[in-house]
Protein backbone atom coordinates (compact mmCIF):
# COMPACT_ATOMS: atom_id res chain seq x y z
CA UNK A 1 0.00 0.00 0.00
CA UNK A 2 3.05 2.46 0.92
CA UNK A 3 4.71 1.11 -1.90
CA UNK A 4 1.67 2.36 -4.08
CA UNK A 5 1.24 5.37 -2.34
CA UNK A 6 4.62 6.26 -2.98
CA UNK A 7 4.58 5.55 -6.79
CA UNK A 8 1.44 7.77 -7.41
CA UNK A 9 2.48 10.65 -5.51
CA UNK A 10 6.36 10.37 -7.72
CA UNK A 11 4.10 10.26 -10.87
CA UNK A 12 2.04 13.58 -9.85
CA UNK A 13 5.24 15.05 -8.98
CA UNK A 14 6.75 14.35 -12.09
CA UNK A 15 3.36 15.11 -14.02
CA UNK A 16 3.61 18.77 -12.30
CA UNK A 17 7.09 19.11 -13.47
CA UNK A 18 6.88 18.53 -16.76
CA UNK A 19 3.51 20.54 -16.70
CA UNK A 20 5.77 23.67 -15.21
CA UNK A 21 8.59 23.33 -17.27
CA UNK A 22 7.40 25.08 -20.42
CA UNK A 23 5.84 28.13 -18.38
CA UNK A 24 9.54 29.73 -19.49
CA UNK A 25 9.07 32.64 -21.26
CA UNK A 26 12.95 31.94 -22.34
CA UNK A 27 11.33 28.55 -23.85
CA UNK A 28 12.62 28.54 -27.73
CA UNK A 29 9.68 27.46 -30.48
CA UNK A 30 12.15 24.75 -31.64
CA UNK A 31 12.08 22.94 -28.15
CA UNK A 32 8.47 23.64 -28.07
CA UNK A 33 7.73 22.07 -31.54
CA UNK A 34 10.33 18.86 -31.12
CA UNK A 35 8.60 18.30 -27.51
CA UNK A 36 4.69 18.28 -29.32
CA UNK A 37 6.13 16.44 -32.11
CA UNK A 38 7.44 13.60 -28.98
CA UNK A 39 4.02 13.67 -27.71
CA UNK A 40 4.60 16.73 -25.21
CA UNK A 41 0.99 17.81 -24.61
CA UNK A 42 2.33 20.12 -22.29
CA UNK A 43 4.53 21.45 -24.74
CA UNK A 44 1.95 22.42 -27.19
CA UNK A 45 -0.24 23.70 -24.32
CA UNK A 46 2.25 26.33 -23.82
CA UNK A 47 2.16 27.12 -27.28
CA UNK A 48 -1.49 27.95 -26.91
CA UNK A 49 -1.79 29.70 -23.53
CA UNK A 50 1.19 31.83 -24.67
CA UNK A 51 -0.09 32.75 -28.24
CA UNK A 52 -4.32 32.66 -27.71
CA UNK A 53 -4.29 36.45 -26.95
CA UNK A 54 -2.27 37.61 -29.81
CA UNK A 55 -4.40 35.58 -32.52
CA UNK A 56 -7.86 35.98 -30.98
CA UNK A 57 -6.62 40.34 -30.99
CA UNK A 58 -6.14 39.75 -34.59
CA UNK A 59 -8.75 37.78 -35.44
CA UNK A 60 -11.13 40.43 -34.00
CA UNK A 61 -10.51 43.30 -36.09
CA UNK A 62 -10.88 41.19 -38.81
CA UNK A 63 -14.18 39.62 -38.11
CA UNK A 64 -15.44 42.23 -35.30
CA UNK A 65 -17.57 39.75 -33.34
CA UNK A 66 -15.83 37.75 -29.43
CA UNK A 67 -17.93 34.64 -30.71
CA UNK A 68 -16.72 34.34 -34.16
CA UNK A 69 -13.03 35.74 -33.33
CA UNK A 70 -13.29 32.98 -30.71
CA UNK A 71 -14.02 29.78 -32.87
CA UNK A 72 -11.37 31.01 -35.27
CA UNK A 73 -8.79 31.41 -32.94
CA UNK A 74 -9.43 27.65 -31.70
CA UNK A 75 -9.54 26.41 -35.28
CA UNK A 76 -6.49 27.98 -36.11
CA UNK A 77 -4.56 26.32 -33.63
CA UNK A 78 -6.03 22.73 -34.47
CA UNK A 79 -4.39 23.55 -38.14
CA UNK A 80 -1.44 24.69 -36.67
CA UNK A 81 -1.39 21.51 -34.44
CA UNK A 82 -2.23 19.44 -37.62
CA UNK A 83 0.58 21.32 -39.56
CA UNK A 84 3.27 21.54 -37.01
CA UNK A 85 5.72 19.12 -38.11
CA UNK A 86 6.22 21.23 -41.50
CA UNK A 87 7.99 23.90 -39.62
CA UNK A 88 11.05 24.60 -40.33
CA UNK A 89 11.98 27.51 -38.47
CA UNK A 90 11.88 30.11 -41.12
CA UNK A 91 10.84 32.86 -38.29
CA UNK A 92 8.94 32.77 -35.30
CA UNK A 93 6.38 30.59 -34.71
CA UNK A 94 3.83 33.84 -33.67
CA UNK A 95 3.82 34.80 -37.31
CA UNK A 96 3.13 31.51 -38.63
CA UNK A 97 0.38 31.50 -36.15
CA UNK A 98 -0.87 35.06 -37.11
CA UNK A 99 -0.69 33.71 -40.85
CA UNK A 100 -3.19 31.30 -40.23
CA UNK A 101 -5.06 32.72 -38.19
CA UNK A 102 -5.95 36.04 -40.40
CA UNK A 103 -6.35 33.71 -43.76
CA UNK A 104 -9.12 31.69 -42.02
CA UNK A 105 -10.57 35.20 -40.74
CA UNK A 106 -11.29 35.85 -43.98
CA UNK A 107 -12.52 33.04 -44.99
CA UNK A 108 -14.81 33.36 -42.38
CA UNK A 109 -15.96 36.67 -42.92
CA UNK A 110 -16.33 36.02 -46.36
CA UNK A 111 -18.87 33.06 -45.50
CA UNK A 112 -20.99 34.39 -42.87
CA UNK A 113 -24.62 36.17 -43.57
CA UNK A 114 -24.22 39.97 -43.62
CA UNK A 115 -25.80 41.15 -40.32
CA UNK A 116 -25.46 44.63 -38.37
CA UNK A 117 -21.89 45.01 -37.31
CA UNK A 118 -23.09 48.21 -35.68
CA UNK A 119 -23.94 45.28 -33.16
CA UNK A 120 -20.70 44.65 -32.02
CA UNK A 121 -18.79 48.00 -31.64
CA UNK A 122 -15.37 47.22 -29.94
CA UNK A 123 -14.70 47.02 -26.28
CA UNK A 124 -12.41 49.88 -26.24
CA UNK A 125 -14.78 51.85 -27.68
CA UNK A 126 -17.42 51.24 -25.35
CA UNK A 127 -15.37 51.56 -22.26
CA UNK A 128 -14.87 55.45 -22.92
CA UNK A 129 -18.34 56.61 -21.78
CA UNK A 130 -17.36 59.97 -22.07
CA UNK A 131 -17.13 59.54 -26.20
CA UNK A 132 -19.89 60.95 -28.43
CA UNK A 133 -22.34 57.84 -29.20
CA UNK A 134 -22.19 59.52 -32.81
CA UNK A 135 -18.85 59.31 -32.96
CA UNK A 136 -18.59 55.94 -31.71
CA UNK A 137 -20.44 54.88 -34.90
CA UNK A 138 -18.56 56.89 -37.01
CA UNK A 139 -15.31 55.02 -36.13
CA UNK A 140 -17.22 51.39 -35.91
CA UNK A 141 -18.13 52.60 -39.55
CA UNK A 142 -15.11 53.36 -40.54
CA UNK A 143 -13.08 50.20 -39.36
CA UNK A 144 -16.07 47.94 -40.79
CA UNK A 145 -14.60 49.91 -44.00
CA UNK A 146 -11.34 49.34 -43.61
CA UNK A 147 -12.41 45.63 -43.15
CA UNK A 148 -14.38 45.09 -45.55
CA UNK A 149 -11.33 46.80 -48.39
CA UNK A 150 -8.81 44.53 -46.97
CA UNK A 151 -10.83 41.83 -47.49
CA UNK A 152 -11.21 42.82 -51.11
CA UNK A 153 -7.95 42.99 -51.72
CA UNK A 154 -6.06 40.17 -54.06
CA UNK A 155 -3.18 37.99 -52.40
CA UNK A 156 -0.79 38.87 -51.87
CA UNK A 157 -1.78 42.06 -51.02
CA UNK A 158 -4.34 41.31 -48.25
CA UNK A 159 -2.22 39.20 -46.85
CA UNK A 160 0.52 41.27 -46.51
CA UNK A 161 -1.68 44.59 -45.45
CA UNK A 162 -3.14 42.09 -42.38
CA UNK A 163 -0.44 40.88 -41.12
CA UNK A 164 0.82 44.50 -40.69
CA UNK A 165 -2.05 46.36 -39.66
CA UNK A 166 -4.62 43.22 -38.10
CA UNK A 167 -1.43 41.06 -36.19
CA UNK A 168 0.65 44.07 -35.86
CA UNK A 169 3.81 41.82 -36.91
CA UNK A 170 7.12 44.07 -37.92
CA UNK A 171 8.27 44.19 -41.74
CA UNK A 172 10.77 42.08 -40.36
CA UNK A 173 8.17 39.53 -38.96
CA UNK A 174 6.15 39.62 -42.00
CA UNK A 175 9.01 38.48 -44.40
CA UNK A 176 9.83 35.91 -42.07
CA UNK A 177 6.54 34.17 -41.33
CA UNK A 178 5.46 34.54 -45.36
CA UNK A 179 9.14 33.20 -46.46
CA UNK A 180 9.24 36.51 -48.71
CA UNK A 181 12.17 38.60 -49.34
CA UNK A 182 11.85 41.78 -47.34
CA UNK A 183 12.22 44.25 -50.02
CA UNK A 184 9.09 41.78 -51.96
CA UNK A 185 6.90 42.60 -48.86
CA UNK A 186 7.47 46.57 -48.80
CA UNK A 187 6.46 46.50 -52.35
CA UNK A 188 3.30 44.21 -51.59
CA UNK A 189 2.41 46.52 -48.47
CA UNK A 190 2.54 50.02 -50.60
CA UNK A 191 0.63 48.58 -53.33
CA UNK A 192 -1.81 46.84 -51.57
CA UNK A 193 -2.36 50.31 -49.40
CA UNK A 194 -2.68 51.85 -53.18
CA UNK A 195 -5.68 49.92 -53.87
CA UNK A 196 -7.18 50.33 -50.46
CA UNK A 197 -7.25 54.14 -51.78
CA UNK A 198 -10.10 53.73 -54.32
CA UNK A 199 -12.08 50.66 -52.80
CA UNK A 200 -12.42 52.65 -49.34
CA UNK A 201 -13.35 56.35 -51.33
CA UNK A 202 -15.80 53.87 -53.24
CA UNK A 203 -17.02 52.64 -49.74
CA UNK A 204 -17.40 56.54 -48.33
CA UNK A 205 -19.40 57.40 -51.34
CA UNK A 206 -21.92 54.63 -50.54
CA UNK A 207 -22.57 56.22 -47.41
Amino acid sequence: MTTTWVTAATEYQARRMKATAWHDEGVEDHALIDATLAGDRDAFGMLVERETRTVYRACLRILGRPHDAEDVTQDSFVAAYRAIGTYRGDGPLRGCLLRIATRQAFRKLAKRRPMADLDHVPEPFLADTRSDPTRLVAESETRIEIRDAVAALSEPYREVVALRFFAELSLAEVADSTGRPINTVKTHLRRGLERLQPLLASEGGHR
